[in-house]
């Protein structure tokens, strides 16, 4: 099969297409068609290298994976080949505790398609049974390709652990990224007011287009003193976190007293200097949060299917130009999902 593939850790130009062997089916599996793969930052970084990661090489990125059944493997029943899937990004036992309490995210062997198991940077990907969706009917499928690990990510920080009420206000950082678009529309959804920020005016205007209620332009506005003025110097309930070294003071000093802080990744830098004094006077909260149990994205599905949620596609690219649908979200150029097509 044609796949874009990684054989050392680097730069966008590691990404190479070259033809590796299709993927087994062993028992309890599907092989999926790929038809659409979308990215998301965690394939920069795989790409880049992380501290600890240890891959087989050639190795094959791609989490958020859209396609058809190709074939199933042995013990696999009421599947059947053909049938458009979405894939759900998370790899977990399927057997420990926490798996079998639905909270299969936090499973010790969780793993994220393309950060360990192969993924959709292919032609075909082999998964669980377990980790077919339901596709979303009248999506085509790059924009169905886009839901899965923002929405999920998206849902469970602000669902699940912020615990979003009605009547709050959220802080949504770098509205132009995945997350940042699912987030707009997730906290519309609970009944929040919803601050937008972003660096260019066009992605300014596109949060609001998604419901962002106030937009904050962060490369020539000061991002705390507008937080204090749109809600009168009250600060806000909850930031959604995602940008790390480069905001995090910031998102501390816009927290109301009481506030929360839910962060999944720090696309900046990790170390983040915090000043506990504004943590305990103040209250704060602060919440790590990475992905969501498989239930979530069946709860997402349930609320695109009613039309409250959607995909935002920036745009969708070949295959073969995985390089280049790299160095845009390197440069920090998209608004939603950039994603990969394959015929």
């Amino acid at each position: 099969m044609k796949a874009v593939t990684i054989r050392e850790h680097g730069g966008p130009e590691m990404l190479r297409l070259e033809e590796i062997p299709d993927p087994e089916v062993g028992p309890g599996e599907v092989r999926v068609r790929v038809r659409a793969c979308a990215l998301n930052h965690l394939d920069l970084w795989v790409r880049r290298g992380l501290p600890g990661l240890k891959l087989r090489f050639p190795h094959v990125l791609g989490a958020d994976i859209a396609g058809e059944v190709e074939s199933v493997g042995p013990g696999v029943v009421g599947v059947e080949p053909g049938a458009r899937t979405l894939v759900a990004p998370g790899v977990s036992c399927g057997v420990c505790r926490d798996c079998l309490a639905g909270r299969d995210n936090l499973c010790r062997s969780y793993k994220i398609l393309g950060e360990g198991p192969h993924g959709g940077y292919a032609e075909l990907v082999t998964i669980p049974a377990a980790n077919l969706l339901p596709y979303p009917e009248g999506l085509d499928f790059p924009a169905a390709a886009a839901l899965p690990l923002t929405f999920q990510t998206s849902w469970q920080m602000l669902v699940e652990r912020a615990c979003v009420r009605p009547g709050e206000t959220v802080l949504v950082l770098g509205a132009g990224s995945g997350v940042g678009a699912a987030a707009i529309q997730i906290a519309k959804l609970l009944g929040a007011t919803v601050i937008a920020t972003a660096g260019a005016a066009a992605k300014l205007e596109a949060a609001a287009s998604l419901g962002a209620d106030h937009l904050i332009n962060h490369a020539d506005q000061d991002l705390v003193a507008e937080v204090r003025r749109l809600t009168a110097r009250r600060g806000v309930d909850v930031v959604f976190e995602h940008v790390g070294q480069a905001t995090w003071e910031k998102s501390i000093l816009c927290c109301a007293r009481g506030g929360r802080i839910v962060t999944c990744g720090a696309t900046t830098g990790f170390e983040a200097r915090t000043d506990l004094r504004h943590v305990f006077f103040r209250q704060l909260s602060i919440l790590g949060s990475t992905m969501g149990s498989k239930a979530v994205l069946h709860t997402v599905l349930d609320h695109v299917r009613a039309g409250k949620l959607r995909p935002v596609v920036d745009r969708v690219l070949p295959l073969a130009e995985a390089q280049a649908a790299h160095r845009r979200i390197e440069a920090g150029e998209q608004f939603g999902k950039v994603v990969l097509a394959l015929s």
